[in-house]
């Protein structure tokens, strides 16, 4: 009977880890989530790292001044960190030397790279996923909590949705009508700090 009754405390603290991350997650933003890097990403860093190798080669024969040869230097080993990090391409660009290294492409690979760095996942879909996981978690546990958890967990789901579709039409509507934003804005006035901060930032 004990063990039973530990066990279903175990699920109901587990369910309320999820539930509390959740919602961390929504109120905190997604700005530091961060996509998988791409393909393109960890051929740019891969190039990176073999454009400082050749600059400090070039500082180093031309015989540059050695403070300009040490920071290429540095620069080198610094470079193989994000490479490290990033991972190694499928597919690597040619590199060899500076002409090559200098090519159009590789301008256009830098330019990609640094668009898809900017992009951070949509707030929504994260805490979509984040909800569908909380679900399958509990789904998996069962039993008398598990199942709470799991309508729970589908019912916040569903106040998601709800909110991002009303918030969705909201922005349409004053758009459409710019002339009503005023009267809009006013209407809104009674709500409360907490509300009109949780707007502001699924807003975002």
């Amino acid at each position: 009977m004990r063990k039973t009754e530990e066990r279903k405390q175990a699920k109901l603290s587990l369910g309320a880890i999820v539930t509390s991350a959740l919602i961390c997650l929504v109120l905190a933003g997604c700005d530091s989530l961060r996509f998988a890097p791409t393909e393109v990403q960890k051929q740019n860093a891969w190039l990176h790292n073999r454009t400082a190798l050749v600059t400090a080669e070039t500082a180093r024969a031309q015989e540059a001044s050695p403070e300009l040869q040490g920071l290429t230097q540095l620069g080198e080993i610094q470079s193989r960190a994000f490479s490290a990090y990033f991972g190694l391409p499928k597919e690597f660009p040619p590199a060899e030397r500076a002409e090559d290294i200098l090519a159009e492409s590789n301008w256009q690979l830098a330019d990609t790279a640094l668009q898809q760095g900017a992009q951070r996942p949509d707030a929504w879909q994260v805490a979509d996923s984040m909800l569908e996981l909380g679900i399958g978690i509990c789904a998996l546990l069962g039993g008398v909590y598990g199942t709470r958890a799991v309508r729970f967990l589908s019912d916040a789901r569903g106040k998601s949705q709800a909110l991002q579709e009303i918030i969705a039409g909201n922005e349409l509507f004053k758009k459409q009508n710019a002339p009503a934003t005023a009267a809009f804005k006013q209407a809104h006035q009674t709500q409360s700090p907490q509300t009109r901060q949780l707007v502001a930032q699924l807003k975002a």
